[in-house]
C-alpha cells in the first residue's frame, strides 16, 4: 500500500448535529476499494485521484495520538464518512484497530460508518470504548438482497453478512443500526424491498434505521454511475437523464409515499428512524449505563 503524508488526522465536524451528533472527523485511509457503483466521494469537490486505490496516510497513529492529547474537549469521533475505514488492507495494517486503541486510552467515543463485517474483529475495544464513552456503528445497507447488493456493491460483504454483523454487535451491547443511504430510484425503490430491508434490521436486532430517501449524483460520480447503470441495467441512465437532467438530488418518483411508508414500517417494528431520535436514544442510553454504575 502506498502512504501519502499528511498533517492531521482528526479534523471539526462541520455538520455533525446532523450528522449523529458527532465532534470530529477520522480518515486513516484515503480511497477505497468496494467499488460501489453511486459512491458520492468520487466526486470532483473531494480531489481523490483513482478512488479505487487505497492510501495510507504516514504515521497516522502518531500525528493522531498527539491530537487527542490537545484535545481539551472530548468527543464523538467519526470514521468512514469518506471511505470505509474496514477494508482489505486493514487487516494487514491494522490502523482504524490501533487508532480505537488510542481513541479508548484517552477517552472519546466513536461513531463507525461501515458496509464490512471486519468490524466484528474490534469487538472487544468497541466494548471498552463504550464502557466510558459513546459507541454508534452503521451499516449501509441499501437492498436486502445479496445477489442485487453484489452488483452495487461488488468488493464488499453482501447484505445478509452485514445483517449478521449487526445481529452480533447488538448482543454484545453496542448501539447499531442502518444507513438506508443512498436510495436508487428506480433499482432499489421498490415498496416490497423496502419493507423487507425494515424487518430484517428489526429481527438482527439493530436499534434504528435512517434514510434521506434520495442519492446524489455530480460530475464524476454521474458519468461513473451511468457506465454502471449501462452494463448492469440496460435502459435505466435513460431514465435518469430524462427525469433528472443534471439535477444534484434525485429522489424516487414516488419518494413521499415511500418515505410514509418507510416510516410506517419503523412504527411498527419499534425502530428509531428520526435523526434526532437516534442521537437522543444513544446518548441517553450511555448516561443511563453511567448513572447505574454509581
Amino acid at each position: 500500500m502506498e502512504f501519502i503524508k499528511t498533517k492531521t488526522i482528526l479534523t471539526k465536524a462541520r455538520y455533525g448535529d446532523q450528522w449523529y451528533d458527532i465532534d470530529y472527523n477520522m480518515n486513516l485511509y484515503k480511497g477505497c476499494p468496494h467499488g460501489c457503483i453511486y459512491c458520492d466521494s468520487r466526486s470532483l469537490c473531494y480531489h481523490i485521484e483513482n478512488f479505487d486505490i487505497v492510501r495510507g496516510k504516514e504515521d497516522a497513529l502518531i500525528i493522531l495520538e498527539k491530537e487527542l492529547m490537545r484535545k481539551r474537549q472530548k468527543g464523538v469521533v467519526g470514521i468512514g464518512a469518506m471511505s470505509d475505514t474496514y477494508h482489505p488492507l486493514e487487516r494487514k495494517y491494522k490502523q482504524t484497530r490501533n487508532a480505537l486503541k488510542l481513541l479508548e486510552r484517552y477517552g472519546f467515543g466513536v461513531s463507525i460508518d461501515t458496509k464490512s463485517d471486519l468490524i466484528l474483529r474490534d469487538i472487544d475495544l468497541l466494548k471498552k470504548i463504550n464502557l466510558k464513552s459513546l459507541v454508534i456503528i452503521k451499516f449501509t445497507i441499501t437492498i436486502p438482497y445479496d445477489d442485487l447488493s453484489k452488483i452495487i456493491e461488488p468488493h464488499v460483504c453482501v447484505s445478509s453478512q452485514r445483517f449478521n454483523a449487526i445481529k452480533n454487535l447488538s448482543q454484545q451491547g453496542l448501539f447499531v443500526g442502518v444507513m438506508m443511504n443512498p436510495v436508487l430510484p428506480f433499482v432499489t425503490d421498490q415498496e416490497d424491498d423496502m419493507k423487507t430491508l425494515v424487518h430484517l434490521t428489526a429481527t438482527h436486532g439493530a436499534k434504528f434505521i435512517h434514510t434521506y430517501m434520495s442519492m446524489t449524483l455530480r460530475n464524476i460520480q454521474r458519468e461513473h454511475y451511468y457506465k454502471c447503470l449501462d452494463q448492469n441495467f440496460p435502459g435505466i441512465k435513460e431514465k435518469y437523464i430524462q427525469n433528472y437532467g443534471n439535477q444534484y438530488q434525485c429522489y424516487p418518483k414516488h419518494a413521499q409515499k415511500l418515505y410514509q411508508i418507510f416510516c410506517n414500517e419503523c412504527e411498527k417494528y419499534g425502530l428509531l428512524y428520526q435523526m434526532s431520535d437516534i442521537i437522543k436514544a444513544y446518548k441517553k442510553e450511555k448516561r443511563f449505563e453511567q448513572i447505574s454504575l454509581f
